[in-house]
């Protein structure tokens, strides 16, 4: 009988460990995100946008160009229910790059947010 629970804990703690390891795609670009003491985990992702300090822009992790997130997007979100987009930004992004996808996502009537690092 104690070898059923030692058997069960083990597979219990190899699959906590195996979801650790699991890394969502939202999160495959380094950027160094602001903090805020009031984020929330968002649970229905549908798209992420990033900004990198060198000013590129991405689209779930695929580099894109500006003029092209417009068209992009709008075929990523069509057909989906409530979609929402999460905007990455590095600390150092000026905010006039930030609004620019602010603006694409409003003209699309998209619900949007601002990734960020809880506060410590």
């Amino acid at each position: 009988m104690s070898s059923m629970t030692d058997l069960v804990f083990l597979l219990l703690i190899f699959f906590m460990l195996l979801t650790t390891l699991i890394v969502p795609n939202v999160n495959t670009l380094k950027l160094l995100l602001p903090s805020s003491n009031t984020a929330k985990p968002t649970e229905n992702i549908t798209v992420s946008v990033a900004i990198n300090d060198k000013m590129e822009y991405f689209l779930d992790s695929k580099p894109i160009a500006i003029e092209n997130l417009e068209p992009l997007l709008s075929q990523f979100i069509s057909g989906k229910t409530d979609p929402l987009v999460v905007l990455h930004t590095a600390k150092s992004v000026p905010i006039e790059n930030v609004v620019k996808v602010m603006d694409v996502v409003n003209k699309l009537k998209v619900r949007m947010v601002l990734a960020t690092n809880p506060e410590k």
